[in-house]
């Protein structure tokens, strides 16, 4: 699948403050397992559809249900969109 959605560094950079501290055993990669959320996200596919390319797709729902009930994700956003001057989605 070509048109895949990556996050870039800098995005990364942005993020990475948001993440919770590793305990014990390290995570998967953060750049895969958040890219292929949010391709998931974005085209309304269900977990099992997501590309192979971005791991299991149990990886990607576990840390999405893991994250959002930590609010993790919650918090990033209202991080992102206080840095933004006007108003816009994140």
């Amino acid at each position: 699948m070509s048109d895949l959605f990556w996050l870039s560094d800098a995005q990364m950079a942005r993020l990475e403050p948001y993440f919770p501290k590793s305990h014990g055993k390290p995570r998967v990669d953060d750049r895969r397992v958040l890219s292929g959320i949010i391709f998931i996200n974005r085209n309304g596919l269900r977990w099992r559809d997501a590309p192979k390319e971005y791991g299991p797709h149990k990886t990607l729902y576990n840390r999405w249900k893991r994250w959002s009930d930590k609010g993790i994700f919650a918090q990033m956003m209202v991080g992102l969109a206080a840095e933004q001057v006007e108003e816009k989605t994140v």
